[in-house]
């Protein structure tokens, strides 16, 4: 039990102690001005029926404010929620986003490297291309240098004769 209900018990029991100790007291008439007029009736009576409504209405007031404090929970809690779900809501657009930036850098990253993949094996094909041509120059050259020594030995070899 929390120390303040405790304390608000152990003052209304000793309240009620006090009032059956001293009850003939309480319940004894007396003359009270009402301000207007006079009226003769128990004066602790009146005034245990006053602590008591004065009791009532604190605790009219305490429910009200609990109340109302459990709703602005509530609403507090919702509103959380709501900026939750719209913190949530941008993370994943941003990660969309991300996702769709990537995307399109890694396509272009592909398309660089199918451009730079074709350009090196176009330059690969011309150089074959160009030594297949160098080489047969080569042989022809070497064929003709081949066949000038064959025809200058067979002249040398004829004249020789």
């Amino acid at each position: 039990m929390k120390p303040r209900t405790l304390i608000l018990l152990v003052v209304l029991v000793a309240i009620a102690a006090f009032a059956a100790l001293n009850w003939s007291t309480f319940i004894a008439p007396s003359d009270l001005s009402l301000g207007v007029t006079t009226v003769r009736m128990p004066l602790g009576l009146m005034m245990l029926g006053l602590l008591t409504l004065l009791t009532l209405l604190f605790l009219v007031y305490l429910v009200y404010l609990q109340s109302s404090a459990l709703l602005e929970t509530r609403r507090h809690t919702r509103e959380l929620q709501a900026h939750r779900e719209l913190a949530d809501q941008a993370e994943a657009s941003r990660f969309t986003e991300l996702r769709s930036y990537l995307q399109a850098e890694l396509s272009k990253h592909a398309g660089l490297h199918a451009e730079s993949r074709a350009a090196v094996l176009a330059r690969v094909e011309q150089l074959e291309h160009d030594l297949r041509d160098s080489m047969e120059q080569s042989g022809n050259t070497l064929a003709a240098y081949i066949g000038e020594l064959e025809e200058r030995l067979g002249k040398g070899a004829d004249s020789s004769d």
